[in-house]
């Protein structure tokens, strides 16, 4: 870590005692998961609580991690399910819901280096899928008496698949930009037991309305879901989260 890391996490955490304090980071190679280090060192502060709900996990990566023993105590302690348990996410969540917040010091305190041998490799996605999607359902869709899925395609159906029954029946529709999709109409649901199988419509994501739940993973794109996003004039986290 760099010399100047504690001295201005301390500063950053005696001004916000209940937050957990990140930091910028560079990647040791320069060039690995490039777009996760641009997605931790870029997101604005309101982003560092509407994007919990992504894959990338934390919104501050854990190695970056400072905070007061009181608030660790409190919120704590760590999950010890051993190899394969999440255990950074898992803390995190249960921070945010005894009401934590999230604070990240712009400048680059860390070295975070990046080998295929690490711990984080052994968690299983389908794990992690789990622990997402029912703190999405905890925390964001109470909220909403009915959403979009933007992403007609697999993510999109997985996540609703995924979903308990009462908030499958918020899904007012899926939406897309494929022409492919949103000709066939709908989604029908072929494993769910109720009689009619429901049909979801797929509509073009111009024609659909807020909020929505995003399944489309971002940066991969050449920016044109992101400008498709923005034509929208849409509020994060009112009108739209991102899940992929």
């Amino acid at each position: 870590m760099m010399p100047q890391r504690v001295r201005l996490q301390h500063e950053a955490a005696a001004q916000h005692p209940t937050s957990i304090i990140g930091c910028q980071v560079r990647r040791e190679p320069p060039n690995s998961t490039e777009r996760y280090t641009r997605w931790v060192n870029q997101l604005a502060p309101d982003q560092l609580l509407t994007q919990v709900f992504t894959s990338h996990g934390p919104t501050v990566i854990m190695p970056t991690w400072f905070c007061s023993r009181t608030w660790f105590s409190y919120v704590g302690p760590f999950e010890e399910g051993g190899q394969g348990e999440p255990e950074d996410l898992l803390f995190f969540y249960q921070h945010l819901r005894k009401g934590g917040g999230v604070v990240r010091v712009d400048q680059s305190l860390l070295l975070y280096r990046y080998h295929p041998q690490a711990v984080t490799h052994s968690i299983l996605e389908a794990t992690i899928w789990t622990y997402r999607v029912r703190f999405l359902e905890e925390r964001a869709l109470p909220h909403w008496s009915a959403f979009t899925i933007w992403n007609a395609g697999k993510q999109g159906r997985r996540l609703y698949r995924s979903l308990t029954a009462a908030n499958q029946r918020k899904v007012a529709a899926f939406c897309d930009v494929d022409e492919n999709k949103i000709r066939k109409g709908f989604y029908c649901y072929e494993d769910s037991q109720e009689r009619p199988r429901p049909r979801v419509p797929i509509l073009h994501f111009r024609a659909a309305q807020p909020p929505f739940v995003i399944c489309v993973k971002l940066d991969l794109t050449g920016g044109e879901f992101e400008e498709n996003l923005r034509s929208l004039h849409l509020l994060e986290g009112r009108d739209f989260l991102h899940f992929s």
